[in-house]
């Protein structure tokens, strides 16, 4: 194992630098690809190797759970001993870990809940329908919206300024945040604002707490400080003022999350707020090759609000990146997958390829490609794992066994599956549990006893509730165990194997199995509730050879062999909401995701974009991204694609031709679009690619015979297995190599010959 000493030994000066000077403030500006983890980690290992604190006196905070578990046993191999008491993770786990160790002071208990989106729009949308505001008018999803974006802003109900909620909800909408926190405090609830506005609050109320943790962290550590909100900067800042030996490591050419509360202006101001504070650049690169740090230097000079730096490399120029114009976005997508295809066949793995795309509707185009091709492709930061219903409803009646004065839990399950307790009821149960002062749970017990409710609603609740106690009795099982017992006595697994869309349910029961396996390593409900209600889920399988899909948000701090990104045109990227809503600040974000983009790759990049898009079900003319421009023409090959249009034969795909581009003249991306544009109409890419006939000799009068090979627009290809029915009720189950099994009516399949 390779020793402390020889890690700092190693590192290039600027990255031992950063290492070693450990007191006092320090901004170290870490580009992309610049080692910055080895440096965190050996950074943390110094500091406890030395004897400058204990593993207690650190603080070093993450923006996810996986970098902070990585930065935790990277520490301890290094050291070869355990590192346990260290206050490592991220915001919110910490800000958790804070409040409820001081949760009396608040008005909580320390055994609160974490509230999820979908908890916190039901609460919402509750107090909205008690002031008679229409949610129609008014979603209570842009509420929630907007009162996060508050307690981003470290505003608490008393704090928002005048006007600031404007008319939402007729200008209702601070007494609304104001209600919702009365709410919250009442169900014993916190949601994700809330692990740091509470932080704040407790640490500026209580004079006694704030010199505690100022005197208990002797070292503070950030990771990813561009992406800090403005709550986040005062948490940190309210605890570095003790020791003041605060080191935040970031890149502010990587702040891409200003829709989301972050502050690129926390990092570029760092000096002024510590002042005196070391500046450390990163700028060797050990991930892309000369001519991609090259092009992604260039086009990030042209923002104004950034420290400044160059990205460079020892490992040579490498490949050009690669620029593309096509068609549409179904020639993009056709060419790139057939790029990706040349790439697997000359030996290559799927998994080196990244799609990377500005918004995640342009997926839809490259998933066709994807199931008529067969090719195995993921899309990371999709539907989450946890936000699936199936699941939700799971962790509910896992929350209702945990405590049962979870309303939410209560609520969301006492119905499911059907029990017979309708909306009425449900109101009936609200209503006396705010006038009792108790839980739902509890109102629910006493309205099935004292007559309030009767026949068939009071015996569903009278069961229910029986259950619930017993399945408290039972908190102590193991977890998995527990779940287990909680889908199979609630009925819940018995109405998905009940279910008639057999496809659908067999996909959640799949889903439920996969979270019971995930609790095996958790002994006890809180310590699993509060795990999921913080995890980051990318609800994909990093170990499988697939062609990653994903925005370029969710591609923060992953690399790849070979970065294609298409849709570079103006509206797209960047991106015209943007441009409208923040001006030169959101142009210039849209530029720090691009250099996002570009630096993702480590060999190759391919930069496309179309002559046309299909906007509103019409094709719209574009124009290319005033980035393209922007870029080094001694970086940039252009090259051409094959063209579809009736020359190709009818074969599937196309590629990309190369051919440099000398530098001279005007570009070719910067000719202006012609008046008279029409879409041209492609030929079809299978040459097989014709209804299904009736045949004499094929066996079946209504031309799909079992056996029979055929290709559906949505599956993909497969094999028909049976039949059912006859004329036009006709259905084919066809089990397909993709989607798996499918029952299609015939007369409407648009099934095609394979």
């Amino acid at each position: 194992m390779e020793t402390l000493a020889n890690i700092i030994q190693n590192l290039n000066p600027p990255q031992r630098k950063a290492v070693e000077t450990t007191d006092g403030a320090l901004l170290v500006l870490a580009g992309a690809g610049t080692g910055k983890t080895r440096v965190l980690t050996t950074r943390l290992a110094h500091i406890l190797d030395s004897g400058r604190a204990n593993p207690n006196e650190i603080l070093a905070v993450t923006f996810t759970n996986k970098a902070a578990k990585e930065m935790a046993e990277r520490v301890e191999q290094t050291l070869g001993r355990p590192t346990s008491g260290m206050f490592l993770g991220t915001f919110h786990a910490l800000g958790a870990r804070f409040i409820r160790k001081h949760a009396e002071r608040i008005g909580l208990k320390s055994d609160f809940i974490i509230l999820t989106p979908d908890d916190q729009k039901t609460v919402v949308k509750q107090l909205m329908t008690e002031k008679n505001i229409d949610e129609s008018r008014w979603p209570a999803k842009q509420a929630v919206g907007i009162i996060s974006k508050w307690k981003d802003n470290a505003w608490t109900p008393a704090d928002v300024p005048k006007g600031e909620g404007g008319q939402f909800a007729g200008g209702k909408l601070v007494e609304i945040y104001t209600n919702y926190q009365a709410r919250l405090k009442a169900l014993n609830a916190c949601d994700f604002g809330d692990l740091l506005l509470h932080a704040v609050t407790l640490l500026k109320e209580n004079q006694d707490l704030l010199q505690r943790y100022q005197q208990q962290f002797k070292y503070i550590l950030v990771d990813e400080y561009q992406d800090t909100n403005v709550v986040q900067y005062l948490w940190l800042r309210l605890l570095a003022m003790g020791h003041r030996n605060i080191c935040v490591v970031g890149d502010d050419d990587q702040s891409i999350y200003a829709w989301r509360g972050a502050q690129v202006g926390n990092i570029l101001r760092f000096e002024e707020d510590f002042p005196g504070a070391g500046v450390v650049r990163l700028e060797q690169n050990y991930r892309s090759t000369g001519h991609i740090l090259k092009a992604a230097s260039e086009l990030i000079k042209n923002n104004s609000q950034r420290h400044g730096k160059t990205l460079w490399t020892q490992d040579g120029d490498g490949l050009p990146i690669e620029l593309a114009t096509v068609w549409d976005e179904k020639e993009e997508a056709r060419s790139i997958i057939t790029e990706v295809d040349k790439h697997f066949k000359g030996g290559g793995a799927y998994a080196d390829c990244a799609i990377l795309l500005r918004t995640a509707a342009q997926t839809r185009a490259f998933e066709e490609q994807f199931i008529r091709q067969g090719m195995p492709y993921v899309i990371i930061g999709g539907l989450k794992f946890y936000e699936r219903k199936e699941i939700r409803d799971a962790l509910a009646y896992l929350r209702m066994t945990h405590t049962q004065a979870d309303d939410l839990a209560f609520e969301r399950i006492v119905n499911v599956p059907k029990r017979g307790v309708g909306d009425t009821s449900l109101k009936t149960i609200r209503e006396l549990a705010r006038m009792q002062g108790v839980p739902m749970f509890v109102a629910a017990q006493n309205a099935a006893a004292d007559g309030t409710l009767s026949g068939k609603a009071a015996n569903a609740l009278r069961e229910f509730c029986e259950m619930v106690n017993q399945w408290q009795e039972a908190k102590t099982w193991q977890t998995d165990q527990l779940m287990e017992r909680l889908l199979e006595e609630s009925g819940y697994l018995n109405m998905l194997k009940e279910d008639k869309n057999k496809e659908e349910a067999k996909g959640r029961l799949d889903n439920l199995k996969e979270l019971i396996r995930s609790m095996q390593d958790y002994d006890d409900i809180s310590t699993y509730l509060e795990h999921i209600a913080l995890v980051t889920d990318t609800d994909a399988d990093e170990t499988s050879d697939a062609v990653r899909m994903m925005t370029v948000h969710a591609a923060k701090g992953l690399e790849f062999d070979t970065v294609f990104l298409p849709g570079f045109e103006e509206g797209l990227f960047p991106h015209q909401r943007s441009l409208d809503d923040s001006g030169a600040e959101g142009l210039e974000e849209e530029r720090r995701l691009a250099y996002v983009a570009i630096t993702r790759g480590r060999r190759r990049v391919v930069i496309s974009y179309a002559s046309s898009r299909r906007l509103y079900g019409n094709y719209m003319p574009t124009s290319a991204s005033r980035f393209i421009n922007e870029l080094p023409d001694d970086s940039i090959k252009r090259v051409s694609v094959e063209s579809y249009h009736g020359q190709s034969g009818g074969q599937s795909g196309g590629s990309y031709s190369s051919g440099s581009y000398s530098g001279t003249g005007s570009r070719p991306w910067q000719t202006q679009q012609s008046d008279s544009w029409a879409p041209r109409k492609s030929t079809p890419l299978f040459k097989a690619e014709n209804k299904i006939k009736r045949s004499d000799d094929d066996g079946a009068e209504d031309g799909l015979p079992i056996g029979h090979r055929v290709f559906h627009d949505k599956f993909g290809y497969g094999r028909i297995r049976r039949k059912e029915g006859n004329g036009a009720s006709l259905k084919v189950i066809i089990a397909f190599d993709k989607a798996g099994e499918k029952k299609l009516l015939a007369s409407m399949a648009n099934l095609k010959s394979a």
